[in-house]
């Protein structure tokens, strides 16, 4: 089952996330009403964290499951296995959320195998069921279980994409890179680097994010923002910070660095 990993319940405190609207609003409300949610937006603007964020504040475990071109409704489900010479029946992290009441999050559903989002059509809607064929059990969701998934529409093609018939089954919020003065103090409680430092980042990371569609198919995220001034506050040089996570990341055509380069030393100096 590669991809998928248990988190734990966070009572003491939830991971550190800042609202840019009223999110997290939705997502209260759509865990006490038993709505399924749809989060879409780039790649590294905080969905992920977002949902860890709302698991801890509601108090419920999280199952998060990284989805792939492999992953299949059997390793959301369960399938039998052979231990210690027996035949025995192991729940997935879909069935064992249900079991528990437990909120389990699809990052990125749209790259699963199409026979996935079959699977999770009884459980988002009143029915609330997930059918076992294997095991000829019908379980009810338990109280506090919730469905989340997400993805990236600018990655959508003819090959990979949600049905209407599927998304019109959750509520659904659009997630955008932070504005600045939302971008910079968490770019900087994130790395440990001064507001007054991670500023030109941003000011950098909007810039690039404004070439996705023209010389770039994705914008800078901010995950990779902290991630240079991580590097930054680690003591190595701007400009080798801002090649290793900002430009190197983007891109492997050599005309089109080249211009991101030119753009760093214009806006970095």
């Amino acid at each position: 089952m590669n991809g998928i990993r248990m988190v734990e319940t966070q009572t003491a405190q939830a991971p550190f996330y800042l609202p840019q609207a009223d999110e997290c609003e939705i997502f209260a409300a759509a865990h006490g009403n038993r709505l399924p949610l749809l989060l879409k937006g780039p790649t590294g603007c905080g969905k992920t964290r977002f949902v860890s964020h709302m698991a801890a504040r509601l108090g419920r475990p999280l199952y998060t499951v990284a989805c792939h071109d492999d992953l299949s409704a059997a390793d959301l489900i369960g399938r039998y296995l052979l231990k210690g010479g027996e035949t025995v029946w192991v729940d997935g992290p879909l069935t064992r959320a249900v079991r528990e009441g437990a909120i389990c999050y699809l990052d990125e559903v749209v790259e699963a195998r199409k026979d996935v989002t079959v699977v999770l059509h009884p459980l988002t809607d009143d029915r609330r069921i997930l059918p076992l064929d294997r095991t000829g059990e019908e379980l009810a969701a338990a109280p506090g279980f919730m469905l989340v998934a997400s993805y990236n529409p600018g990655y959508q093609n003819i090959l990979k994409t949600l049905k209407p018939s599927t998304r019109q089954r959750f509520l659904a919020v659009e997630f955008g890179f932070p504005k600045p003065e939302h971008e910079v103090p968490v770019v900087a409680r994130e790395s440990g680097l001064a507001e007054t430092r991670v500023q030109p980042l941003v000011r950098l990371a909007n810039k690039l994010r404004g070439l996705k569609g023209q010389d770039l198919e994705e914008g800078v995220s901010t995950r990779l923002v902290v991630y240079a001034a991580t590097l930054i506050n680690g003591g190595m040089p701007v400009e080798r910070a801002v090649l290793a996570a900002m430009i190197e990341p983007l891109t492997d055509d050599e005309e089109v660095r080249r211009g991101l380069l030119d753009l760093v030393v214009a806006i970095m100096g």
